[in-house]
């Protein structure tokens, strides 16, 4: 972000937010930094920049969304490639394989948020309740504020909401907190997070600048993802047109779509490599561009499948389903450009060079399993290319690619969905058939199940590894089906002499994937059930 951090001193010396481990502790401080920290409005801005975080650490950057990696591979759409017993590493296939691994503790452990969302929201009510108690700043500015700080507790409460559909709800009065209090209703608590949204929405800044600070389109398109899960339709579909309406364009190239301060983005999570970086480029290029690096986890041929030839319709890739092997060469310079922009293949270009993703290429392949330690090989025969920097050298740099946590090609997908769900098909089809013309393919109005197929489609993969295609298919109760009995698969590629390659179908799970139906919720964390008599845990995992 551009907003300036605190640092560690100044932290100290204006926030009261630190020193306390059990986050149902939510009782009000009363000391010279509260009054402080609001006795100016830049000091006000200051604490509230730290709340700014939660976007970082709910990224695709960070481990929030999931502390084994990223939630794709729990998919058919991605594969970590080592057996080390680790995150970002076999843990995750570990989680994808299910069985009777998945306990309650160790689904906690893995998927589950509750105890940092709710450090978090304490955070955010005590700045709440303490702007309120010793601020005295003008009406349009406290209204700002509060804006910012309840767009935090909507975001945060979604992610509750959406692992654990029935949770506590605390309100910024922080002298009604009680150690022993019960769950709410799954309603009461999307009517909590709405609420927060619309009064966000309508007391932060409109502007279309993704400068750093939260603007009303944000709040909306937060709104518009979030009413999806609660199946509020007429609302996310409300939301989505706010947004839609102020302006907000489709970049040009679907390969700029994560470029900073392009012409879709909604909301960005910047990072500069002065202050801070990330190690998103160091865990997924392709292992030629640093020795020993990359790759941990790498696409599959059933994500590359779900790609339609820019002409429109799928090709068949029958002939490549063989363990034999073939030399003929599969149809990739024939597909949309949204697979180009986002997969690399075997003779793809990528910083200057030819991607080399075969046994004994620069950039490698390995088996799964038998190769127990690739070191930036391919287990599929593809590297990730969207969300990566291909400017970067990491042998000089670290990453500092943003987070585009919020753009139109969401939105509009959203809207879709929404429309589609009160029966208004015009206007949902008008919104697939705006994605599909961007990458320059055909569409003709669809209604019924076959509409909504087409709107599934498009959030595949015009949405593909920002870290919402695992959520939606929880949602939308289809991860039962479609993870359980299934395996992922890729291209071994062999160079012949001839300067030919031969591509022979793998199986790179060797084992079938599982989601059971109790993953549709997550069960409540042992350290609530022990410190609060007022809950108990949920059927699904007694």
């Amino acid at each position: 972000m551009k907003t300036k951090i605190l640092s560690t001193a100044l932290l100290g010396l204006l926030l009261c937010f630190t020193g306390c481990n059990e986050f149902l502790d939510m009782s009000p401080t009363d000391k010279t930094s509260d009054k402080l920290v609001w006795s100016k409005v830049e000091y006000a801005e200051l604490a509230i920049n730290n709340f700014y975080h939660n976007i970082n650490y709910f990224s695709g950057f960070n481990e929030g969304q999931c502390k084994g990696g990223m939630t794709e591979a729990l998919t058919d759409a991605f594969k970590y490639s080592s057996t080390t017993y680790n995150a970002y590493m076999y843990v995750p296939n570990e989680m994808a394989y299910g069985g009777t691994v998945l306990s309650a503790t160790y689904v906690d452990a893995y998927w589950g948020c509750w105890g940092t969302a709710y450090e978090r929201i304490r955070r955010v009510n005590e700045g709440l309740y303490n702007m309120h108690k010793y601020s005295s700043f003008d009406a349009a500015t406290t209204a700002r504020l509060e804006a910012e700080m309840r767009f935090f507790r909507a975001h945060l409460y979604f992610e509750l909401l959406k692992r654990y559909k029935e949770v506590i709800i605390y309100g910024e009065d922080v002298t009604q907190i009680q150690k022993n209090a019960p769950l709410s209703t799954e309603a009461a608590g999307w009517d909590f997070v709405e609420a927060d949204l619309r009064f966000a929405g309508e007391n932060l800044p409109v502007s279309k600048a993704p400068d750093g600070r939260l603007t009303s389109g944000a709040a909306y398109a937060l709104m518009s993802r979030a009413m999806l899960y609660a199946e509020r339709w007429e609302a996310a579909k409300t939301a989505a047109k706010k947004v839609i309406d102020m302006g907000y364009t489709l970049v040009t190239d679907y390969k700029n779509v994560f470029t900073a301060k392009n012409s879709e983005v909604i909301f960005q999570y910047s990072f500069d490599k002065s202050v801070f970086t990330h190690n998103f480029d160091l865990y997924y290029v392709p292992g030629g561009d640093k020795e020993g690096s990359g790759a941990l986890g790498t696409p599959t041929q059933e994500m590359v499948e779900s790609y339609e030839l820019a002409t429109g319709g799928f090709p068949d890739w029958t002939p490549w389903h063989t363990t034999e092997g073939t030399t003929d060469t599969p149809p990739y310079t024939q597909l949309e450009p949204r697979f180009k922009a986002t997969i690399l293949y075997n003779g793809a270009s990528w910083k200057g060079r030819t991607i080399e993703p075969y046994v004994g290429g620069k950039d490698g392949y390995a088996e799964w399993k038998v190769d127990a330690a690739p070191a930036g090989k391919s287990v599929t025969g593809y590297f990730l290319r969207k969300m990566l920097d291909e400017k970067l050298d990491l042998n000089t740099a670290s990453s500092t690619q943003p987070w585009i946590e919020y753009r139109l090609g969401e939105v509009l997908l959203n809207y879709a969905e929404a429309c589609f769900r009160t029966n208004d098909a015009t206007n949902a089809n008008a919104s697939v058939r705006q994605i599909r013309q961007r990458v320059g393919l055909p569409y003709s109005d669809k209604s019924g199940d076959a509409l909504m197929a087409a709107i599934r489609q498009e959030r595949k993969v015009e949405l593909a590894y920002e870290g919402l295609y695992y959520w939606d298919m929880r949602r939308w109760k289809l991860a039962e089906t479609a993870f359980t009995g299934n395996r992922v698969h890729g291209l071994k590629i062999e160079k012949n002499p001839n300067e030919t390659f031969t591509y022979i179908y793998v199986d790179c799970d060797k084992q079938d994937r599982n989601f059971p139906a109790k993953l549709y919720r997550l069960p409540i964390p042992v350290s609530e059930l022990t410190n609060n008599d007022a809950v108990e845990q949920y059927p699904e995992w007694k």
